[in-house]
């Protein structure tokens, strides 16, 4: 089943990322709801015009796809996109539910190493730690949020990277492999909102 989705991202860096994952849409592409390169340019507009041509896009979408890229928290925007995303928002007599959200982490300088590092633990599960210094407040505080917390190893207490938390992490070469997979699993838990604990504020 295919998910109407906004892409949110750093322009400046991350614009060939959004263009590559438009085009790993395939025909799902025609359901992306974000700009692209025949959007109009919104430079020189004011705050309000911007919010307001940022929520006609975002409203009844499904899915929100962050690209996580180094310099995220110097955008004006992501932080509020994703904010907005996670609220239920009502036009009319129609309601936007909270979006389903994945993080694609942006390869930069050959890897990943920028934002996370893997550690192998005795039993053979991967540690995955996050440079959290990095990433907006609102996507920490809803990593690891799932409640109750299902463990995908009930010895060393691992859980499941895309179940675990509300706001998964994947890499950009794994998420352009198979887009529709991680869309529908992030689809899948707003459908299942109450199986976590959610930060809807900045």
């Amino acid at each position: 089943m295919s998910h109407k989705t906004f892409i949110s991202y750093k322009y400046s860096e991350a614009q060939k990322l959004r263009d590559d994952i438009i085009k790993a849409l395939g025909d799902d592409a025609q359901y992306y709801k974000g700009e692209t390169s025949d959007s109009p340019d919104l430079t020189d507009t004011t705050t309000e015009n911007i919010k307001r041509h940022l929520k006609d896009m975002m409203w009844g979408t499904s899915v929100t796809i962050v690209i996580i890229s180094p310099n995220i928290k110097k955008s004006k925007w992501i932080d509020w996109e994703i904010e907005y995303s996670l609220k239920e928002i009502m036009r009319s007599d129609k309601t936007s539910r909270s979006n389903g959200i994945v993080g694609v982490i942006m390869k930069y300088n050959g890897g990943y190493s920028w934002l996370r590092t893997k550690t192998i633990k005795k039993d053979g599960h991967f540690l995955i730690n996050i440079d959290k210094c990095k990433l907006y407040s609102i996507i920490i505080n809803n990593r690891s949020n799932q409640n109750p917390k299902q463990y995908f190893c009930e010895e060393c207490k691992t859980i499941d990277v895309l179940t675990g938390s509300y706001i998964a992490l994947v890499d950009e070469e794994e998420f352009l492999s198979d887009p529709q997979k991680y869309i529908n699993n992030a689809f899948d838990k707003s459908q299942n909102i109450s199986g976590y604990i959610i930060e809807k504020t900045r």
